[in-house]
């Protein structure tokens, strides 16, 4: 099958990751996991590497991994790029071309389709700051699964769930 670098934004949905760690493995995936700062406050790395049998990535500039210009190596692996949980933080640094961490520099690198499965407050889903970026990111030629709706870890209802990981398996196949 492919090889998916999975990347994993600092979410509450993150805790939801390690399930799509095994669905994508299920499915006879090879997957990458790259981590920002935010997300190993909600999952660990050795979760994530235990399920996928692959070394996750949190660094760019990691000595192990520089040898080889991690980054890039990622990149240039990648068949698809998969973003989730997507934060509107990672969505607007993409969408602007900022590249300041492992994930943003990899998707800014790989030629590989890139998929954004958002996840966030509604307010922030709604934000029309958050809007004009996934728009400029379709513009772009990335692909977004659109939140679900329904009860949100904050306590409001609305847009803003994580797609469900069966959904967003099928996206990716």
């Amino acid at each position: 099958m492919a090889t998916i670098v999975l990347g994993i934004t600092g979410g509450i949905a993150a805790y939801k990751t390690p399930d799509l760690v095994r669905l994508l493995v299920k499915e006879g995936h090879t997957v990458h996991v790259v981590m920002t700062k935010g997300a190993e406050q909600f999952v660990t790395p050795l979760t994530l590497q235990t399920l996928s049998k692959n070394p996750v990535h949190t660094e760019l500039f990691d000595l192990t991994q520089e040898q080889t210009i991690g980054h890039i190596q990622l990149a240039d692996m990648a068949d698809q790029v998969l973003v989730a949980p997507a934060t509107a933080n990672v969505m607007a640094k993409v969408a602007h071309g900022i590249c300041d961490d492992l994930l943003s520099t990899v998707i800014c690198a790989t030629r590989a389709k890139v998929t954004f499965a958002p996840a966030m407050n509604v307010h922030m889903w709604e934000n029309k700051a958050t809007q004009r970026n996934v728009g400029m990111l379709k513009e772009l030629g990335y692909q977004i699964i659109p939140p679900a709706s329904g009860d949100l870890a904050c306590g409001y209802t609305g847009e803003g769930r994580l797609p469900e990981l069966t959904d967003i398996v099928s996206v990716i196949q």
